[in-house]
């Protein structure tokens, strides 16, 4: 193997198994912080030697074991006191543990999640937490996602590792009467985890992304059969996966839902979807992803079986709206809205929320407010609308589309 293919060897495990080679990692000193930067080095190791030595045949284990002896050294350097030697014996012990036991690694990447959203963690900080330690997101991105500078954000995450450690907030599922503080942060980050994956389409690591989403999603259904919202975001994840094969064309064009051919939609999977919502329904009273996936539903029967039901869809986008008060579920609202009222009622509404400092740079809202102004046959707001979008879009292929949906302005 080449020094190149070992260096992209090296990318894609750091890609597939950072998240599971930190919670295995700080399962037991939870040390998230220390993990992390075990492993970092650990990767810097794998890339200075696997194109000089070859790449292992268990990379993952390359890896875990040259993180955990990072974080003997590091702590042999920093011993000081009792609570230090107990931790080195951990890690010792795990050492000793891994060299005689080739056993895959344990998967102990919900354990982590529901650790970091324990309530001695501040609440705004859970999910960008999860997110920072599964994902490896940094503070620019996670800043960026949630409105807050990346120097703020990079504090924040920092003061929540140190909580983990100082307190000792164990890994581990909690018990059913602590779940309703934690459960809401955990579903988010593994449906933000699924969203990266599919606003990222194009880019290499975008099916692995979708693919833990989806595996995180069964493994927490599984794990808590009763909770109705985590098989709610489980069917909306799924409902959305079945539109995969038909969001491009064969040469790579963006299809909109509208125009996508439904003879290239997973059904098995769509039905399998329906079954989870109504479990869920039949669960208890309806949460956020529940309605989500609801809407998906209706978006679902509407085109494979013709069903006008876009009142319908604009009574959940209701519903949904009182429940989270989001701008975005206001967005999506006014543009079911134009179906039912037409487009000049859904600028009405989209003007409602326009001077929300969070759609400015959100491209969803002037890719809509574009369409919505040509069908209302206003040319030249259409157009400066196409271009923001254009410039805050960052797929290709979504690019070319919003492009030609302005081209084609002049002749409509």
């Amino acid at each position: 193997m080449s020094g190149d293919e070992a260096a992209c060897t090296a990318e894609r495990v750091a890609r597939d198994s950072y998240g599971r080679l930190v919670a295995f990692l700080a399962a037991r000193t939870r040390d998230v912080a220390g993990a992390e930067d075990a492993l970092a080095e650990a990767f810097t190791a794998a890339l200075r030697m696997w194109p000089v030595d070859g790449v292992p045949l268990n990379p993952d284990a390359w890896l875990l074991t040259a993180a955990r002896r990072r974080q003997l050294d590091a702590g042999r350097r920093r011993q000081t006191r009792t609570a230090g030697a107990a931790q080195l014996k951990i890690i010792a012990e795990e050492l000793d543990e891994m060299a005689a036991n080739p056993e895959p690694i344990p998967d102990r990447r919900l354990a982590l999640m529901f650790a970091c959203a324990h309530p001695a963690i501040e609440r705004g900080m859970r999910t960008p937490l999860i997110l920072q330690t599964i994902l490896g997101l940094n503070a620019i991105e996670i800043g960026a996602a949630f409105l807050v500078s990346p120097a703020t954000m990079g504090q924040r995450l920092v003061r929540a590792k140190a909580r983990i450690k100082d307190i000792g907030i164990p890994f581990r599922i909690p018990e059913r009467e602590e779940l309703p503080e934690r459960l809401d942060a955990v579903l988010d980050a593994i449906y933000a985890v699924y969203s990266k994956g599919w606003a990222e389409i194009g880019e290499a690591d975008a099916p692995a992304l979708v693919s833990e989403a989806i595996w995180l999603g069964r493994l927490i259904v599984s794990l808590l059969p009763e909770q109705p919202e985590a098989k709610g975001m489980l069917a909306l994840m799924l409902y959305a996966e079945a539109r995969h094969g038909a969001r491009r064309d064969p040469g790579g064009r963006y299809v909109a839902l509208e125009q996508q051919d439904t003879t290239l939609w997973d059904i098995p999977q769509i039905d399998l979807a329906e079954e989870l919502l109504s479990a869920a329904n039949r669960s208890g009273p309806s949460g956020r992803y529940q309605i989500e996936a609801a809407i998906q539903s209706a978006h679902a029967a509407r085109r494979l079986l013709g069903v006008r039901n876009w009142p319908a869809i604009v009574a959940l986008y209701d519903h949904l709206l009182a429940l989270t008060g989001s701008p975005v579920v206001a967005l999506n609202r006014a543009v079911a809205l134009a179906e039912t009222e037409g487009p000049d009622a859904a600028l009405v509404a989209i003007a409602d929320i326009a001077q929300d400092r969070r759609l400015q740079t959100y491209q969803p809202f002037w890719a809509a407010q574009a369409h919505l102004l040509a069908r209302a046959g206003k040319k030249s707001e259409s157009h400066q609308a196409f271009t923001q979008a254009v410039g805050l879009t960052a797929d290709p292929a979504v690019r070319r589309y919003l492009l030609a949906r302005r081209l084609a302005l002049a002749d409509a």
